[in-house]
């Protein structure tokens, strides 16, 4: 499966933005998809998964509340909006696809976008 993630920009803090996350090619492999992000000189973290059901819904701690995933099936397309941002949210935003529940677990991702650069001002 192909993933093309965009939506990325510079936003001020306490702005919103929405990602999204479109797939091609084996969807059937789209079972869970999930956002990662990776600041600089920071290792890669989980930030949300959400099922090809739309739930169960993850959230890492940091972005509980102001973060929400979502995904439309008829057009293989996984959203991450993101509320009240904040600058250390700042970083490339990275989906991803699993052919099952993977949750956090990154290594359970088999297929990964290109990565959109998020910005935050303060």
């Amino acid at each position: 499966v192909q993933l093309q993630a965009s939506g990325g920009g510079l936003v001020q803090a306490g702005g919103s933005l929405r990602l999204s996350c479109a797939a091609s090619g084996r969807t059937e492999d789209t079972f869970g998809m999930g956002w990662f992000r990776r600041a600089p000189g920071k290792e890669r973290e989980f930030v949300g998964a959400v099922t090809y059901s739309g739930g169960p819904l993850l959230y890492a701690d940091s972005v509980t509340g102001r973060f929400t995933i979502s995904r439309d099936n008829v057009k293989h397309t996984v959203y991450l909006q993101m509320n009240d941002l904040k600058p250390e949210d700042a970083a490339v935003y990275y989906c991803a696809s699993s052919s099952w529940w993977s949750g956090s677990y990154s290594g359970g991702y088999g297929s990964w976008g290109q990565g959109t650069q998020v910005t935050v001002s303060s």
